[in-house]
């Protein structure tokens, strides 16, 4: 089915058709005409590759605002130059009809230049909390992260902005982000999206062939394990260390990235867990580099 159809479909089942555009200045002029409707407007920045767990977004923003705007920009400032930027999938026509399908109102697709213009020399970096975890083994990485989501963000201009919680380092940046440089815009996450197995979904899962795949699963038992142990009353970190990769300990194409505990809001770690905590991984999987998280306070 193309987009058009898929579109159309959605007008019969009494959505409204989805909008596709390109050029900055068509999205602020969608943006205009639904303000002075007296619309409130949610926004889904995504890379594409979408999945179930992407759509989970759209659902949640669908709820929580008048019209929906979704992006779709596979991001190369924040991919470091051995990582996968250019096999990263791109499977645009599918992921069209599925943000069609879901409801999306607007989908904005930039070109490079439309999100760095020529001669573009402006970078956005949080300090402090983009140097644990993922920073340390992506260096830069974050930098491109805030450097594209203000961009899109002074184009939408949107009223609520939801992210995932499988990206717990990433949404919980922006959110700083927003703070300190005073975006008017209320930043939601929604829950990781997962498989009848426990694996997080994601666009890297596509890399996993049968038997990698069987592997992946031991990220989410490793922290399904740590979580149990929360439950019992474990409150050391290097305990809750050891039980995620005792997970992994047969899986031989698992390779560890990082294995932390931390404050869920400085993203420091701890060495014993008092109140809430994050604990959150990071692990090669034949080609595929996957992370996942869990959140925990004591009832």
């Amino acid at each position: 089915m193309s987009g058009r159809a898929a579109g159309r479909r959605g007008a019969r089942d009494g959505r409204r058709a989805m909008r596709r555009v390109r050029r900055v200045a068509d999205v602020r002029r969608a943006i205009a005409r639904w303000r002075k409707q007296g619309r409130s407007i949610a926004f889904v920045p995504t890379m594409g590759a979408i999945h179930a767990g992407h759509l989970s977004l759209v659902s949640l923003a669908r709820r929580s605002a008048d019209r929906v705007v979704a992006s779709i920009f596979v991001n190369p400032l924040q991919f470091g130059p051995h990582e996968d930027f250019r096999r990263y999938p791109r499977p645009i026509r599918r992921d069209r009809i599925a943000f069609a399908k879901e409801g999306v109102d607007l989908l904005w697709e930039p070109a490079l230049e439309d999100v760095y213009p020529p001669g573009d020399a402006t970078r956005v970096r949080v300090e402090r909390l983009t140097e644990p975890m993922e920073g340390t083994s992506r260096p830069g990485h974050f930098e491109g992260v805030t450097t594209v989501v203000l961009r899109l963000l002074n184009v939408v201009q949107p009223d609520v902005l939801w992210l995932g919680r499988k990206d717990a380092q990433q949404a919980r940046v922006i959110e700083q982000m927003c703070r300190d440089l005073h975006v008017p815009v209320d930043v939601r996450r929604a829950p990781t999206v997962r498989e009848a197995d426990g694996l997080a979904l994601s666009s890297r899962n596509r890399y996993l062939d049968a038997r990698l795949r069987v592997q992946a699963v031991t990220l989410s038992r490793g922290l399904d394990a740590a979580r149990a142990l929360l439950d019992r009353g474990e409150r050391s970190a290097a305990r809750l260390k050891r039980a995620v990769r005792a997970a992994w300990r047969d899986a031989r194409d698992v390779h560890e990235d990082y294995v932390a505990v931390v404050d869920p809001a400085t993203l420091q770690p701890v060495s014993r867990v008092k109140g809430r905590v994050l604990v959150a991984v990071a692990a090669r999987v034949g080609p595929a580099r996957l992370i996942d998280n869990f959140e925990w306070s004591a009832r």
